[in-house]
């Protein structure tokens, strides 16, 4: 077991990090060095298995980030912006490879993100699973080929703990639609109509979000004309298919130049 990449969970005590604990836990092809959790947290000191409620796992939960990434090869993280920043920068310094599935990331977090990718590997999707990102190229593809007639809507729906909306996944799902028109994302966004809005643009792409129970994730993106509609959808109905992905990821990413991925290159797509 020495011989595979050691992992680092960021965020350990949330319900990603738990669920990608325990993946890693019961892969072959990779180990548990790290689990790290806010400043003060009352897991510090504890084994993360027995914290968990669970049987041992002879790993220590930490808030020291720098501390547990030095003896990682790869740290995954599904925390916040302005923590997942910070650890892009140690992740660098440690040289693992850093799979990013945070969101709610601004033009200035994704910035400070692409310079440690000079120094290290690092792998960042709005999500992590095989059929969103085949979602992707479908939506990239179906506005290429189609015309400006086609009005383009993302919907998306999620827990009621979610924070951040549109979500990462609605967002890469615009961006490819954009990509297939052309046009930057920035410039067609139309988000949260209230009111009196008037009618629709013309070459807008809309999102809208849906938050409530227990919903894991479900991703819309419909191409409507005058007399027809076309509708892609992907509906995730377990969590662990986000955590296989980021392990993918990590494993993928052991043998790679530095620089900035994400699930498609890991996909071969």
């Amino acid at each position: 077991m020495e011989d595979t990449p050691g992992i680092v969970v960021t965020g350990a005590a949330g319900r990603m990090g738990r669920m990608l604990i325990r993946a890693i836990a019961e892969a072959d092809a990779c180990r548990l060095v790290g689990a790290l959790v806010r400043e003060g947290h009352d897991w510090v000191g504890q084994d993360v298995g027995t914290a968990m409620g669970g049987a041992k796992l002879g790993v220590t939960v930490t808030d020291d980030a720098l501390e547990a990434f030095a003896r990682a090869q790869a740290v995954i993280d599904f925390t916040t912006p302005a923590a997942t920043v910070r650890f892009a920068g140690l992740a660098a310094q440690a040289r693992a490879v850093h799979v990013i599935g945070t969101t709610g990331l601004a033009p200035e977090d994704i910035a400070a993100i692409d310079r440690a990718a000079h120094h290290a590997v690092i792998v960042r999707a709005g999500n992590m699973s095989l059929g969103v990102n085949l979602l992707t190229q479908l939506t990239r593809k179906v506005a290429a080929a189609l015309d400006a007639e086609f009005d383009i809507e993302v919907i998306e729906a999620h827990h009621r703990h979610k924070v951040d909306a549109p979500s990462g996944t609605a967002l890469m799902l615009g961006e490819a639609a954009a990509e297939g028109r052309g046009v930057g994302l920035g410039e067609v966004r139309d988000s949260g109509r209230d009111g009196m809005t008037g009618a629709r643009k013309s070459g807008a792409i809309g999102f809208h979000a849906i938050r409530g129970g227990d919903i894991v994730g479900d991703h819309e993106v419909l191409f409507a004309a005058e007399g027809e509609q076309i509708a892609l959808r992907h509906r995730a109905t377990d969590r662990g298919i986000f955590a296989r992905g980021a392990l993918k990821a990590a494993l993928w990413g052991q043998d790679k130049a530095p620089g900035h991925y994400d699930m498609l290159d890991v996909l071969g797509l």
